[in-house]
């Protein structure tokens, strides 16, 4: 049974231990505010360990054959499904994100990374290029060898699996580390590797925090890449770290996206679909688009529309199915959000809705819950507009012409998603063109393709992550000219 455990421990060759210090720090139920589990507080020596017992496992592992590897990460995946109930559980407590977010969303899609890559592997396939009457040219793909994982708190096992996923599928071995602040599903994956029979130093889990273990990692001499997701700043320093020492970089940063609303958008689906992009999660992912452009012909209705809308969504306790936003990720994090909320009103910003705290009664008295906001009358280059706040806040402003809606959505220095709301075909494909950001939604938001390339441009990362850029991140391109 996939149960959590008061102390989390670190998952290392296998085995389920402490860190080398002994100490651990508190986890905190976000939607309490209370410490419910114990994080090791893992530091050098535990990375180097992890190292060595993936060292000893790689030579084993990347020989294995593609469909011995596969049969390893379908198990795992099967697992992972069969466990959803418990691990959504977990997720939630661990987040404050809704019960039904993460059974519907988190899990499923961390058990779906494990069953793609595993399939994706058996189709891998090298290229080859003939001079005629002379020679053949084919390309070898061979894993990295041992390879750093590090994931963010928002999507705490959907992250965590879609880097570890395609890293073992292609023969590496791992390095991992998740989030100090939403570690327990993480170390519920480290008892589903166990029992999946995932062989002994394939994948390790090492807790703590940043700048002690994934620190360690990213500036370990031997391991030759690291994958990374977070905050811009944060990505900044592994950088700074990894470019001198050669390291293969994989970095998944910030987004601050933009919406685009033309007037002639299917309205109600437009409605419906921007507010699950304004406020899933909490805002708490890189994807939702917080800056919302809208024509200006139908900027008043869809501003009062949208604003009624989000009045009615409901905050409170993660685990009743009428509950639309649970807790913020921390009480720190909730107090970043509000202050963002006091910049906006001193840059001229009006707030519609929202942006106060929310008294959950009983259990949750104590819980990160913050009302929704909506703000209108900033300009687009204020801070409000230009900096991340990864919560339950978004600006809207009217455009009139398709060119003002892409320079206002291009004039920032992010540049992960966008949407764009049109029935008008050729204007959807002029637009996309014209966007400066690596993935672009036209008329859905969120409708993943797992066999599609994922990342940013500008200060949203470097690299691409998802179907084959995965597949080609974790694996050396080798030629082999054979002359005849």
């Amino acid at each position: 049974m996939l149960s959590p455990d008061k102390y989390i421990k670190n998952y290392i060759d296998g085995k389920l231990v402490p860190a080398d210090s002994g100490a651990y720090f508190d986890n905190v139920n976000p939607a309490t505010g209370k410490v419910y589990a114990h994080i090791p507080d893992s530091e050098a020596s535990d990375v180097q360990k992890a190292y060595e017992a993936a060292e000893r496992a790689f030579p084993l592992w990347s020989g294995m054959t593609t469909e011995k590897r596969y049969r390893i990460l379908s198990r795992l995946a099967d697992i992972i499904e069969q466990y959803t109930e418990p691990l959504a559980r977990a997720e939630s407590i661990d987040s404050g994100k809704p019960f039904s977010l993460a059974s519907t969303v988190d899990i499923p899609r961390s058990q779906a990374n494990f069953r793609f890559f595993a399939t994706a592997i058996t189709h891998f396939s090298s290229e080859s290029h003939h001079v005629p009457g002379e020679a053949i040219n084919f390309t070898l793909r061979q894993p990295v060898g041992v390879v750093g994982c590090i994931s963010p708190w928002n999507l705490p096992l959907y992250l965590f699996s879609w880097k570890i996923a395609p890293a073992l599928a292609t023969g590496n071995c791992v390095v991992a580390k998740p989030s100090e602040v939403t570690p327990m599903t993480a170390y519920l994956l480290s008892k589903a590797c166990m029992e999946a029979g995932l062989p002994a130093g394939v994948l390790n889990i090492v807790h703590g925090y940043g700048q002690k273990a994934g620190q360690a990692i990213v500036e370990h001499p031997k391991i030759k890449a690291v994958s990374f997701t977070g905050g811009t700043s944060t990505g900044k320093r592994i950088a700074a770290t990894a470019a001198p020492m050669f390291k293969k970089l994989s970095l998944e940063l910030g987004g601050k996206n933009p919406n685009l609303i033309f007037a002639d958008c299917d309205f109600e689906k437009t409605m419906v679909t921007t507010l699950k992009s304004s406020f899933s999660n909490n805002g708490q992912i890189c994807l939702c688009g917080s800056r919302i452009y809208i024509e200006r012909s139908i900027y008043e209705k869809f501003r009062d529309e949208f604003v009624k809308r989000t009045q009615f969504l409901k905050v409170g306790d993660p685990f009743s199915a009428v509950t639309d936003l649970g807790a913020l990720s921390s009480q720190a994090h909730k107090e970043k959000v509000q202050s963002y909320l006091q910049l906006a009103e001193v840059e001229g910003g009006t707030i519609l809705c929202g942006g106060t705290e929310v008294e959950v009664p009983g259990e949750y008295e104590g819980g990160a819950f913050l009302r929704p906001a909506v703000i209108e009358g900033l300009s687009n280059n204020c801070r409000t507009n230009q900096e991340e706040i990864f919560g339950p806040v978004v600006t809207l402003q009217p455009f009139d012409t398709e060119e003002e809606a892409i320079a206002l959505a291009n004039d920032i220095d992010y540049g992960l998603a966008a949407t764009v709301w049109t029935q008008d075909i050729s204007r959807a494909h002029r637009v996309a063109e014209k966007l400066q950001s690596g993935i672009v939604w036209v008329n859905c938001w969120m409708l993943r393709d797992l066999r599609t390339p994922f990342g940013g441009v500008k200060n949203s990362g470097v690299g691409r992550e998802g179907g084959l850029e995965a597949l080609r991140f974790f694996t050396e391109a080798k030629n082999v000219c054979v002359k005849y």
